[in-house]
């Protein structure tokens, strides 16, 4: 009976370190399988903040193209109203300074 208790907690003993060791091992795996995603995790996520900069910059440089040539378009605008000449006054308040078919009793 002694053997028979001795043997049976030896093989209990066996089958419990068995277990942990078991255990152990999935949670290692488990252990590197999240390192691995939490590298591809910060990788996507540089890649994304990288994408946004070179957007932003692109928005910025569009930007600055649209107001250049804005400014240009303004600036042209305003010079080119005091190159022409400007339209007579009418007269007697008639358009273009003739009647336009009514009868006036003083024209």
């Amino acid at each position: 009976e002694r053997r028979e208790r001795k043997q049976k907690q030896s093989k209990e003993m066996a089958e419990k370190a068995t277990r942990e060791l078991e255990k152990m091992q999935l949670q290692e795996k488990a252990e590197v399988k999240y390192n691995e995603w939490l590298k591809k995790k910060r990788a996507e996520e540089a890649e994304k903040k990288k994408k946004e900069k070179e957007k932003e910059k692109a928005r910025e440089v569009e930007q600055q193209k649209k107001k250049t040539r804005s400014e240009k378009i303004f600036k042209e605008w305003l010079q080119n109203p005091r190159n022409k000449p400007r339209p007579l006054s009418n007269g007697y308040s008639f358009p273009h300074g003739n009647s336009t078919g009514l009868y006036f009793k003083y024209t």
